[in-house]
């Protein structure tokens, strides 16, 4: 760095204009056109009076000439005297090699920034994959596969803004901090908001101010933002977590049953460009109409026929002796759940719609009219994995007020009261969902780790 600098070059320069990005550049190839490019150096062949090498800028890759009778003594022999990483202001003509290789000319460049750490293992991809996570732009510096998940990553974020918008919703704001956490069953990350004097909690949900939209006369909301709960890291979980969450007055269950197999179906189609997904023995096919199939369908399936009529001592033997550990105070119900979580998700690779889930499951869903004891509501599973699950809202405030007060049990503060209140008011039938968009990113994308499509996902602190 400090040789270049005396030569004349600043390690650090200034804005450089650009004929286009290097894609654009090779999508307008012609013989001899003048040109102006930047990018990182990625490779160097020195042929003594001459060097060929490769610059990148993150939407291609493309060769570059130097020839000290081009660019003069002073700077050919600066330019010997850069690294790999380092990044390049380049001015020159295009012309095509004897090998048929598209190649720029170099007549003048510029350091713009000089990297003083060497990309990961010469370009030849990174490897460790704690670095991968940690430092994730050395990933997407030398990884291809890795920066192609996170460009399907925005252009399914935009495909879904637009299908959405496209019919009649509306993309809506609501609270990151709240008085209280709901609108679902999760530990929350606490903060202080001094100037109140209160705790608040990140929001494990967005759900109850959006149907307090509903309330207000909005029709058609959705909201793609960040939930937050104070869980484990897993496979399937990070503790920061993208949700795409949709509300439809006078619609129901069925009504977003239809928006999402569309949606899904338009994301695969329109950023993958297929509905089969995957490989081998892991292939799923998106094409409609989806599986649906009801929750104690499932359980008799795998448990028997005669689930229902156990008592809950013996579904706790027969439960064990499938493999699953069961706490001494569950009841029938949990047990039946955790049968259905650990014995029967898992295996539900092709997209499948789970309906008629047990109603004290889910406080916030309408019962199905003609079973009190279900809940008119479905979980969209695909490779195993819940990824949107969709209710019949409730919007009777007296039996929500029940239901809630119920989840709550002894901490009757942890109950909305705010959110019943504006029940009262009077909320439109609706259809309400949930999307997991990192899940589903994970499952059109081929990936098994959900902190392989975040960019930054949450880690434990080095040692």
């Amino acid at each position: 760095m400090q040789k270049l600098h005396a030569l004349g070059y600043a390690p650090y320069g200034n804005a450089f204009e650009r004929s286009g990005n290097l894609a654009d550049i090779r999508k307008h190839f012609s013989e001899d056109a003048p040109v102006s490019a930047a990018g990182r150096l990625a490779t160097i062949r020195d042929m003594g009076k001459s060097i060929f090498a490769d610059i990148r800028d993150g939407t291609d890759r493309f060769q570059i000439y130097v020839q000290k009778k081009n660019v003069g003594d002073e700077a050919f022999q600066a330019f010997k005297l850069l690294d790999t990483g380092d990044h390049l202001g380049i001015e020159g003509g295009l012309f095509t090699t004897k090998t048929g290789e598209p190649t720029l000319k170099v007549e003048r460049w510029n350091l713009l920034a000089k990297a003083l750490l060497p990309p990961p293992e010469k370009w030849h991809g990174l490897k460790d994959v704690e670095v991968r996570y940690r430092q994730r732009y050395l990933d997407l510096m030398a990884n291809e596969t890795s920066r192609a998940v996170f460009t399907n990553r925005i252009n399914v974020i935009r495909e879904i803004r637009q299908y959405l918008d496209g019919r009649g919703f509306v993309e809506v704001e609501t609270p990151m901090m709240q008085a209280q956490a709901g609108g679902a069953a999760a530990r929350p990350f606490v903060s202080r908001y001094e100037a109140l004097g209160t705790d608040v909690y990140l929001r494990i949900a967005p759900e109850l101010y959006l149907k307090r939209l509903l309330v207000g006369g909005f029709d058609k909301v959705y909201e793609l933002n960040r939930n937050f709960r104070n869980e484990g890291l897993s496979r399937t979980h990070n503790p920061e977590f993208t949700m795409l969450e949709i509300y439809e007055a006078y619609s129901n269950v069925r009504g977003m049953q239809e928006i999402i197999q569309g949606l899904i179906t338009h994301v695969a189609k329109t950023v993958y460009g297929s509905l089969q997904v995957g490989e081998g023995d892991t292939l799923i096919d998106l094409t409609p109409p989806w599986r649906e199939v009801s929750y104690h369908e499932l359980i008799h399936e795998r448990m028997g026929s005669d689930w229902t009529e156990l008592s809950a001592e013996d579904a706790r033997s027969r439960a064990e002796a499938e493999g699953l550990t069961v706490e001494p105070d569950w009841d029938k119900l949990l047990i039946t759940h955790e049968v259905y979580e650990k014995l029967i998700e898992k295996t539900l690779n092709q997209p499948t719609f789970v309906t008629r889930l047990p109603a004290a499951l889910i406080p916030l869903a309408r019962a199905c009219p003609d079973d009190e004891s279900l809940a008119d509501v479905f979980e969209l599973v695909i490779r195993g994995q819940e990824v949107a699950p969709a209710y019949t809202e409730l919007n009777d405030p007296t039996e929500q007020r029940k239901r809630l007060s119920q989840q709550a049990g002894p901490q009757q503060e942890r109950v909305d009261e705010d959110f019943l209140t504006a029940l009262e008011y009077g909320m439109p039938p609706a259809g309400g969902m949930g999307v997991g968009v990192d899940r589903l990113i994970m499952i059109l994308s081929g990936v098994d780790a959900i902190r392989d499509v975040i960019l930054f996902p949450q880690l434990k602190p080095r040692d």
